[in-house]
């Protein structure tokens, strides 16, 4: 017996994009700008505009155009919550693992690392995993869990998937700027002093 939340029909294939979260090539598109993000720091960049605040802007865009509000009956909060700690962890571990150093002006740039790419990938890719298998097979599998474990809806999964990514740039941006505002010029015009890793 299914859910009286779930609409079996929408839920389990590609139907109307409301009802069942295909991803568009929009949505594919907003994925890939968050991982140039942390590509391209890899080099580094000032600490500052687009490196530092596009993800904002994309998960804001995100949060306003797919969250339905935050369902809270059965388990939905522990999956919602598990979303949320994990964003957090991502988020940390990348802007942690971020190189955080002055220029010659003592303006704060940010250079990844691999380890910190690889945090920022694996938030993005788990999500975008679990979104193609999805709607691509996995629908009735994902039901099935649901059932199970007193998961009400499929709104549950976007909701804690949305959460986590929020979670996760809000976490990696917070933690550089905070390094970012702890650098002092090098002494006497020297090598840049680095901060943490």
């Amino acid at each position: 017996m299914f859910h009286p939340r779930f609409n079996p029909p929408a839920d389990a294939a590609c139907g109307r994009r409301a009802d069942t979260g295909c991803m568009s090539i929009t949505d594919y598109a907003l994925n890939a700008l968050l991982i140039l993000v942390v590509v391209r720091q890899i080099h580094g960049r000032r600490l500052a505009g687009l490196s530092l605040y596009l993800p904002l802007a994309i998960v804001a865009y995100v949060v306003v155009r797919y969250l339905r509000g935050i369902p809270t009956g059965g388990h939905d909060l522990l999956l919602e919550g598990g979303a949320v700690v994990l964003g957090l962890a991502l988020g940390t571990l990348c802007a942690l693992c971020t190189r955080v150093y002055p220029d010659h002006d003592g303006v704060p740039y940010a250079k990844a690392t691999a380890l910190a790419a690889f945090f920022w990938i694996l938030g993005v890719g788990a999500r975008l995993g679990f979104a193609e298998y999805a709607q691509h097979g996995g629908a009735g599998s994902i039901m099935h869990f649901s059932r199970a474990h007193d998961i009400t809806s499929m709104q549950v999964w976007v909701t804690a998937l949305i959460a986590m990514a929020l979670v996760e740039v809000l976490s990696r941006t917070a933690v550089l700027v905070l390094r970012g505002r702890r650098l002092r010029p090098a002494a006497g015009g020297g090598a840049p002093a680095i901060i943490g890793a």
